[in-house]
């Protein structure tokens, strides 16, 4: 039998006994400076350097390995303890460990074994939460997490949190009209919308959300997941979003902030793969430039995405035509948000209430704040119809505009008052209503006067409708002279060819 076949064979049990009994006789020596004496004389008693050295280099390993082994059955008695004084039962503790946030849940397994756990179990994952306001998680540990989950993966947010949070869909005060000034708003201009995220260090990449729709050839982690929200991911593009999107039969929350993706391309997968779907917000991450979305696209996605009642498309080139079919083919749409979208007029609100039985009776917020080419005699028309009992559910609108909604005519021409709205009417029939109507270029009242039943009605300050470069913040609009709308030509209005790419340049 060879040396090394000897060196494998384990101690016999004596050996063990007598390095327990060699160790219980350490421990049971007093902490008396005997110890140090007696090394001392241990040191003293050889001969060389190298034999002292020798014994001191032992004592050290000896010293750090027992306090290795005292450190690490100290956490073992410790989490043996925390099982038996910890007042609730495993399944309990996985339960409030599961309702905790994702980086809440890793503090808590760093704690101790016991924690560490119950911290495993899949359920504590199936809400990953790694969006983050500044790029902190790559792919591995998407991947990790997606895999800790299953099965049991139900929600994911990932990518990097816009620095500015976008503005609730609904408030419960009442009715507050407000006009801001100037000095009060943020510098804002059209061209100057990009990208959130701004940087080229982002960590995650297209292949990101991957584990989703790869499981060894089963079924992909992703069909159950019921929310994805994603943003700012700079090098997530349309194939690999689609492909996610493929894995995700049970999606009904779809949140898109940010990415370099096309409204058309995802609107068809959405219709193709995701039936379910109740709550699409998708922010376009190029202001203006996308325009790609066609009447059989949003055709095919009414009718195989019917249970939508949260829609918000921020930032998109949108007609009337297209704005008018998802508004009145979604029976069920709650919430409507087009913020910063370009091209419709608010023509698309015309019918899509009351007899005609579309969407537009059951909508409870619309937010239009920021729109480019959103004409004044739109609103006015859309508030009479208001007035005279259509939208009956309705109790937020938002019509702010930095830049002044577009006069009838020539939307070069800015409006930055909202005195063609009867305010007291509005009060009187519909009290629990909430209009925003945030002008920086004029001034209706003071916010501290138009709260609740305090609105008073005081006199109206100046407007503003000029022609010039001036009528603007950043002067932009003289680079596009028309919404390019098609429900333009019926109201005597001017369509002109819009230059999307002057108004970004």
């Amino acid at each position: 039998m060879d040396s090394n076949s000897m060196a494998k064979r384990p101690k016999p049990p004596s050996d063990h006994f007598n390095m327990d009994a060699l160790l219980t006789s350490f421990l049971s020596l007093s902490d008396s400076p005997s110890i140090h004496t007696s090394f001392d004389r241990l040191i003293q008693s050889t001969t060389s350097d190298s034999d002292q050295n020798r014994l001191i280099q032992r004592a050290l390993r000896l010293g750090s390995l027992l306090l290795d082994a005292a450190n690490r059955s100290a956490r073992r008695c410790s989490s043996d303890h925390n099982a038996v004084v910890w007042p609730l039962s495993p399944d309990l503790t996985i339960k409030i460990f599961s309702m905790l946030d994702t980086q809440s849940v890793c503090y808590v397994a760093a704690t101790c074994s016991f924690f560490q756990k119950c911290a495993m179990d899949p359920s504590c994952f199936a809400n990953i939460d790694l969006a983050t306001l500044v790029p902190k998680v790559n792919n591995a540990v998407v991947s990790m997490m997606i895999h800790r989950a299953g099965d049991a993966l139900k929600s994911l947010r990932l990518g990097v949190l816009p620095t500015v949070p976008a503005p609730p869909f609904f408030s419960s005060q009442p009715l507050v009209y407000s006009i801001r000034n100037a000095n009060d708003a943020s510098g804002f201009s059209w061209n100057d919308k990009k990208s959130r995220q701004g940087k080229e260090s982002s960590i995650l990449t297209r292949s990101c959300l991957n584990s989703l729709s790869s499981n060894g050839g089963a079924p992909g982690y992703g069909v159950h997941l019921r929310r994805l929200h994603l943003y700012n991911i700079e090098r997530m593009d349309n194939a690999s979003l689609l492909t996610s999107l493929s894995a995700c039969p049970s999606l009904i929350d779809l949140e898109i902030v940010g990415l370099h993706v096309e409204l058309r391309h995802t609107l068809e997968s959405i219709s193709r793969n995701c039936p379910l779907i109740e709550r699409l917000v998708f922010e376009s991450s190029k202001t203006g430039r996308d325009d790609g979305l066609k009447f059989p696209t949003c055709n095919e996605f009414v009718h195989n995405c019917p249970n939508i009642t949260t829609l918000a498309l921020k930032g998109f080139k949108l007609h009337d035509y297209k704005a008018r079919m998802l508004v009145k083919g979604l029976r069920r749409l709650k919430h409507l948000d087009l913020s910063t979208s370009y091209s419709f007029t608010g023509a698309f609100l015309k019918n899509v209430s009351g007899n005609g039985g579309g969407g537009g009776d059951n909508l409870e917020v619309m937010i239009l704040r920021d729109c480019m080419h959103l004409k004044e005699i739109e609103v006015e028309r859309f508030m009479a119809a208001v007035l005279a009992g259509e939208f009956k559910l309705l109790r937020h609108l938002d019509i702010s505009n930095r830049e002044g909604l577009a006069c009838e005519g020539d939307w070069s021409n800015r409006c930055y008052n909202a005195s063609f709205i009867p305010i007291q009417q509005l009060l009187e029939q519909r009290p629990d209503f909430c209009l925003v109507a945030e002008f920086p270029k004029g001034s209706y009242n003071d916010n501290d006067q138009m709260i609740g039943s305090d609105v008073s009605l005081a006199s109206q300050s100046s407007s503003s409708h000029t022609t010039d470069g001036s009528s603007t913040s950043d002067g932009s609009y003289n680079s596009d002279h028309g919404s390019g709308n098609e429900y333009g030509r019926d109201r005597g209005f001017t369509i002109y060819e819009e230059n999307s790419d002057y108004l970004m340049s």
